[in-house]
Parts: structure tokens; C-alpha cells; sequence
């Protein structure tokens, strides 16, 4: 008797286009995915938003392939979503191998545990969200800036403003003061 080899199909994802899959790539690789069969999300937004690698991954495994990702919260941006992944995979005969995790949905125990981690790390967003807030609005109770800090104090936005009304080109500004063209240009209109 001989047995086949499970297909397997990787899926990575990262939230912003400022973050980088390549960790997430290697960590594939090494698990045994071809670089041909990785399917890949480079994009932000909430849960429900569409991903088209995602998309494309589900369109094309079929019973019997294995998922293989870095984590269990790759295939989601809440509890919700993940635990509905996995749920329709399954019904599709289609296992989830999470490396960081070590959770094989082929078993009982292993569904279940991907749904907790998966709930756990909904958690730790939100209770970061949380902390940000309250980190925001002691600052503001304080009388602290909350945002960004400007990229040129007040005195030296002055001296771009007054050089850019003596004629000075704001582009040539812009470099001399090591601010981008854009910052520049909004500081000379007052934005």
C-alpha cells in the first residue's frame, strides 16, 4: 500500500504594506511549501475586508491538501473569521498546519486548539488597543501632544516659511531642512 504525500499550499499575511512577509515566507519554505503554491496578503484593513490571496488559496485546494501557515491568526483578523476558515476548510477536507503554533486540524484536539489560540490573539489586540487609548488619553489629560511629533519645531518651520516668502524654491527647502517636499509645502501653507 502506498500512501501519497499531502499537497501542501501556504498562505502568508501581513496587516500593513510597512511590514514585511518575508519571515513568514522562509518559515514556509522550510516547513516543505514550494515557493510556487505560497499564496500571499500584503494589506490592511478590518475583518471582512477581502484578501485576495486568500481568496485564490480557497478557490484552488481541494479535500485531502494541507494549508500551511505561520500562525493560526494568518487566516484572519478576528476570532470570528479564523474560526470560520477553518470551519468551512474542514467541511472541504482541507487540513491547517500552524508552524508557530504546532496545531494539525486533522484531529479533534487540533481544531479546538486553533480556535482558542485564535481567540487569544484577539484578545492581545484588543487589550493593545485598549492600551493605547488609555496611554492617549493620559497624555491629553496631562496637556501632552497625542500624535506624532511635528517634524520641525515651531522656530524652524518659522525659517522655512520666511525663506520660502524671500522666493527660495519649498523643493530645494525641503532638503535643506531634511523634510520631505510634502511636509515642506504644508508648513509653507500653513496646514
Amino acid at each position: 500500500m502506498t500512501t501519497s504525500t499531502p499537497h501542501l499550499v501556504g498562505y502568508a499575511r501581513v496587516s500593513t504594506t510597512h511590514q514585511d512577509l518575508t519571515a513568514q515566507l522562509d518559515a514556509l519554505t522550510a516547513a516543505g511549501v514550494p515557493e510556487s503554491q505560497v499564496y500571499s496578503d500584503k494589506l490592511s484593513g478590518s475583518a471582512g475586508t477581502s484578501r485576495p490571496g486568500l481568496d485564490a488559496l480557497l478557490a484552488y485546494v481541494r479535500a485531502g491538501d494541507v494549508i500551511v501557515v505561520h500562525g493560526v491568526d494568518r487566516l484572519g483578523r478576528s476570532v470570528a473569521e479564523v474560526s470560520t476558515t477553518i470551519a468551512h476548510l474542514t467541511e472541504r477536507g482541507v487540513l491547517i498546519r500552524s508552524i508557530r503554533e504546532g496545531i494539525d486540524t486533522s484531529t479533534a484536539t487540533g481544531r479546538m486548539v486553533a480556535s482558542i489560540l485564535a481567540s487569544v490573539a484577539e484578545m492581545e489586540l484588543e487589550l493593545g488597543r485598549e492600551r493605547r487609548s488609555a496611554a492617549r488619553d493620559a497624555r491629553r489629560a496631562r496637556g501632552l501632544p497625542t500624535g506624532r511629533p511635528p517634524a520641525l519645531a515651531p522656530e524652524r518651520q518659522e525659517q522655512l516659511r520666511r525663506l520660502a516668502a524671500t522666493g527660495e524654491p519649498v523643493s530645494e527647502l525641503a532638503a535643506a531642512f531634511g523634510v520631505s517636499r510634502r511636509t515642506a509645502f504644508r508648513i509653507v501653507s500653513g496646514k
